[in-house]
């Protein structure tokens, strides 16, 4: 038996309001630059704490929407809730990116 944990280069969250998921799993209503949202992510995974990573929206099976804003993840938990595995965190919205913008250029960061 092996350990399961994914590596994520992103934040990947549901549209606001989708069904059957809760509010942290799901983008918030408005993205606001400078403000600080909670996540909560199905799952053992590692984010990258050290510099900005995108933040994206997921309809589920890895179909992702280009980087809607810049983030910092600030902290990423693990704990069980019952026998299932999850991620709980914070982020920081550095930056909304505009329609079309490139900001990110594979994991870096476009200067």
């Amino acid at each position: 038996m092996g350990i399961q944990i994914e590596f994520n280069p992103d934040l990947a969250l549901r549209k606001f309001g989708a069904e059957g998921k809760t509010s942290l799993e799901c983008l918030p209503e408005i993205l606001e630059e400078g403000k600080t949202y909670e996540f909560l992510k199905k799952g053992q995974r590692n984010y990258w704490l050290n510099g900005e990573v995108p933040l994206l929206e997921t309809e589920g099976n890895q179909q992702l929407s280009r980087p809607l804003a810049s983030i910092q993840i600030l902290e990423a938990t693990h704990f069980f809730d019952g026998e299932m595995v999850w991620t709980k965190g914070k982020y920081h919205l550095i930056k909304i990116i505009k329609p079309k913008e490139i900001y990110f250029n594979g994991f870096n960061k476009v200067k």
